[in-house]
């Protein structure tokens, strides 16, 4: 299959990007293509006009700014993954990098795209939701920063309006010795995952469980962030019972069915990968304090 016909644009600023979505309608943005071009030859989107990213200044980058890491959209999946910047302020994003598809696609991959895409299984979407990042649009009226409970809107949707552009995604680093952990089940290497599970523990001086996150993607059409599950967790020893019990909680939340796998099995990686994370990051808490 080829693409149906459109218009190619190659800007060189943000401006220029924003001013291309105001005066064109059906236009879509290509950052990485890993996504999107397959599905333009398969005309599941047949865009009018094609913006081109990978010539606009300004778009890409890592930099710990504050108290937050801040990402251009445009950053390239394996340049996060080998930034110590990255493995120093939030080493669970690496462990999850090393999922996605394969190094080939990385090197072109972007992290905005992955963002934007929004499929309900991706790694760098969960990791998001995991530390609560902020996404950064900009238009011609303006920046506009959300939260990403209110960009994921649902299935491969988001909140950003015909107009913006995606400029930048922060993240809040968690204290140095916090514990985390990714696990994810797929049908094979370079899959989308059919469940996939992120955590982050911090432990108190007594050894106690201080603050805990979780994100589960898989389930549904965005990932869930269990906050009952969390609570539950604060103030408890790290033991296996302790685990156990936030695991089976997790198996009891909503999953959806497809052609391919059903929720009830949903359900049960959601169980068994969320008590194998918890377990794993406090492995690493205990390792960490040692450092």
């Amino acid at each position: 299959m080829k693409p149906a016909s459109f218009t190619y644009h190659d800007p060189v600023s943000i401006g220029d990007v924003v001013d291309l979505l105001c005066r064109h309608e059906n236009a879509r943005l290509l950052a990485g293509g890993q996504s999107l071009m397959p599905m333009m030859n398969f005309r599941l989107v047949t865009p009018d006009h094609l913006i081109d990213l990978n010539g606009v200044e300004g778009l890409a980058g890592i930099e710990p700014t504050g108290n937050v890491l801040r990402f251009g959209a445009m950053t390239r999946q394996r340049d996060i993954e080998l930034s110590a910047d990255v493995k120093q302020f939030c080493p669970v994003m690496p462990e999850a990098l090393r999922h996605v598809g394969h190094c080939q696609t990385r090197n072109r991959g972007t992290i905005g795209g992955s963002l934007c895409h929004l499929d309900p299984s991706a790694e760098l979407v969960n990791i998001t939701a995991l530390h609560d990042g902020t996404l950064h649009a900009e238009s011609r009226r303006g920046a506009r920063r959300l939260a990403f409970t209110e960009f994921a809107t649902g299935y491969m949707s988001n909140a950003l309006e015909p107009d913006e552009l995606l400029v930048a995604v922060t993240l809040t680093p968690w204290p140095r010795h916090h514990g985390y952990a990714f696990v994810e089940v797929a049908r094979r290497l370079g899959d989308y995952a059919i469940v996939c599970v992120s955590a982050q523990l911090a432990l108190d001086g007594r050894g106690t469980i201080s603050r805990a996150a979780l994100a589960l993607s898989g389930l549904g059409t965005t990932p869930v962030r269990p906050t009952l599950v969390e609570r539950a967790l604060l103030g408890q020893e790290p033991a296996h019972g302790v685990f156990r019990a936030a695991a089976a909680e997790a198996g009891k939340l909503d999953a959806m069915s497809d052609a391919y796998i059903t929720a009830a099995y949903r359900q049960h990686l959601a169980r068994i990968l969320t008590y194998r994370a918890l377990e794993r990051a406090v492995e690493r808490c205990y390792e960490r304090m040692k450092m």
